[in-house]
């Protein structure tokens, strides 16, 4: 992000974000992400078409390296099932340890990256219902292609439906392919790691991290290429919008705020009590220099001592 943009959201410690506010958003974020892919969910044949239109612009422009990948994967165990296991829980771990960090960490930029992460996620997500694709492990044995996660499917928690664990393959939606968020989350990852991890092994990471997951979605027959790239794409197109998110939040705040304050001041002034002409007080408070009369509150006070002859008090008389 630029530095510009990070240097006008830095948190004071008014607008903090609380953990209290950012757990209920993301969760909410998350569940209609998630409904919105089943939802999303279109025609069998029309997600194979555009799954098939993919695998020939690939093959007409030279780009078709899912073949090899997934002819590797599928022959060689020792790297198919790992990379099983990091399509299957990467992608849930490391994102939330992340968000987790830079909440905790780099509070100064976490606003930014979280609202840059939603909302390519929900670019996303448009992206499944506008062009239902069908993933490489789904089309007919005659493309070639082989789903390795059913292949090792006895080493991990997942059945044959992708990742999703065994019987529950119902909850996914196994045609939200294009674009590729494995892809486009890692590269989020990746962003933040280099920006802000500060070490050596923290910008290995950067690099590693989102380079090893576009060449496992392929080799694992989840994603083609161009899925790799349009995820990447979205992120591109997030960061854009995100500055624009976060104003458009700032200002439905401040006229909430607006609308709220009247008649939060309306009650503080009626409870105001007059004391004298123009000053107010609270109830029971007193102004400076204010003394209760010993004769107690609204008695008059006694007439001033008069002399009785030779200038002897009243009472001595």
């Amino acid at each position: 992000m630029p530095q510009s943009e990070s240097a006008g959201i830095e948190a004071t410690p008014g607008t903090r974000p609380r953990w209290w506010t950012e757990l209920p958003l993301l969760v909410l974020v998350y569940a209609c992400y998630s409904a919105g892919r089943l939802l999303a969910r279109g025609d069998v044949s029309t997600a194979v078409d555009h799954g098939l239109a993919i695998l020939r612009i690939e093959k007409a422009l030279h780009l078709n390296a899912e073949h090899p990948l997934n002819r590797l994967f599928t022959r060689e165990a020792w790297i198919g099932i790992p990379a099983d296991f990091w399509y299957a829980s990467l992608h849930y771990l490391v994102t939330p340890a992340l968000l987790i960090w830079l909440f905790r960490s780099r509070t100064v930029h976490y606003r930014a990256a979280r609202t840059w992460l939603m909302t390519s996620t929900f670019i996303g997500l448009i992206g499944f219902t506008l062009l239902p694709t069908c993933p490489p492990r789904l089309l007919s044995a005659g493309y070639g292609f082989v789903d390795t996660m059913a292949q090792y499917s006895s080493y991990g928690w997942w059945g044959g439906e992708a990742s999703a664990p065994r019987g529950m393959g119902g909850m996914t939606n196994q045609y939200a392919a294009m674009p590729s968020l494995h892809v486009g989350w890692a590269l989020w990852c990746g962003v933040i790691l280099w920006r802000y991890g500060g070490t050596r092994l923290a910008r290995i990471a950067a690099v590693v991290y989102p380079l090893v997951t576009t060449i496992v979605v392929m080799g694992t027959a989840n994603h083609y290429f161009l899925d790799a790239a349009a995820g990447a794409a979205v992120m591109g197109v997030g960061l854009l919008l995100a500055p624009l998110v976060m104003r458009g939040a700032d200002r439905a705040k401040a006229r909430l705020a607006v609308r709220t304050t009247p008649a939060t001041v309306a009650a503080g002034t009626a409870q105001a009590t007059i004391v004298s002409a123009g000053c107010q007080t609270s109830a029971g408070e007193r102004i400076p220099r204010q003394r209760e009369s010993r004769f107690g509150p609204g008695a008059e006070p006694s007439a001033a001592p008069s002399d009785a002859g030779g200038g002897a008090p009243a009472a001595a008389r």
